[in-house]
C-alpha cells in the first residue's frame, strides 16, 4: 500500500468519527443562559490542595510525625516516635558497648590493666575483644542505616496519605462483579465484570 492511500485512510477515520458523535441530549429549549444565583453557594465537595503533600513531607522531614499531624491523623504520630526511638535506643547501646571494649583492647594491647582482667587473669581473650568490637560496630551501623529508612518511610508515608485524603471516593464510583446470562446458553452462565462510573 502506497503512502497517500494509508494517508487518505487515516484522513478518512479521523474525520468520520467526527460524524458518528454523539449530539447534545438536553434539547435547546431546555438550556438556560444568563442565570444569576443569589446567596451563598456550597461545596459538598473537598477542595484539592497541591501543595498539601509536600507541606506534609516537609512538616514531617522537620520533626518526625509532624506529617501525620498536620494530616490529621494524631495516632500515627506516636508510631512514627516509637519506630524512631527503637534504632536511637539500640545505637547508644551498641556504641557505649563498643567504647568499652574499644578502650579495654587498646589498654590491653599497651600492656596496661583493662576492666576485664581480673586479679590479673583475663576474662576475656584479646580474640573475643576483637571480634565483639566487630559484631558491635556492625549493630551500631545497622542501627544507624534502619533509623534512616524509618525516617524517610515517615516522610513518605506523610506525603502519600496528604496526597489519598484528597483522592475522590464518592459512592457514584463503583465496582460490582456480576453475572451475565447468556441466551443462547441459559444453563451455564458467563462470569463477567461490569464496572460502572456514574457522573
Amino acid at each position: 500500500m502506497s503512502l497517500k492511500k494509508i494517508i487518505l485512510v487515516l484522513c478518512v477515520a479521523f474525520f468520520s468519527a467526527n460524524l458518528l458523535a454523539q449530539k447534545d441530549s438536553i434539547p435547546e429549549l431546555l438550556k438556560v443562559k444568563n442565570i444569576k444565583v443569589t446567596g451563598k453557594i456550597k461545596n459538598t465537595g473537598g477542595i484539592y490542595d497541591p501543595l498539601a503533600p509536600s507541606r506534609a513531607a516537609f512538616y514531617s522531614a522537620i520533626f518526625p510525625g509532624m506529617g501525620q499531624i498536620y494530616n490529621k491523623k494524631y495516632w500515627k504520630a506516636p508510631i512514627v516516635w516509637g519506630a524512631l526511638a527503637i534504632p536511637a535506643y539500640y545505637y547508644q547501646t551498641n556504641n557505649n558497648d563498643y567504647i568499652r571494649f574499644r578502650t579495654a583492647y587498646k589498654l590491653r594491647e599497651n600492656g596496661l590493666v583493662d576492666e576485664f582482667t581480673v586479679n590479673g587473669v583475663e576474662i576475656v581473650s584479646t580474640e573475643t575483644l576483637e571480634t565483639a568490637q566487630k559484631q558491635l560496630r556492625e549493630n551500631r551501623d545497622m542501627s544507624i542505616l534502619t533509623g534512616v529508612i524509618l525516617y524517610i518511610l515517615q516522610i513518605v508515608e506523610a506525603s502519600v496519605n496528604a496526597h489519598l485524603l484528597q483522592f475522590n471516593t464518592d459512592d457514584n464510583l463503583s465496582f460490582k462483579p456480576t453475572m451475565i446470562t447468556n441466551p443462547i446458553r441459559f444453563e451455564s452462565p458467563t462470569i463477567g465484570l461490569k464496572i460502572k462510573y456514574t457522573f
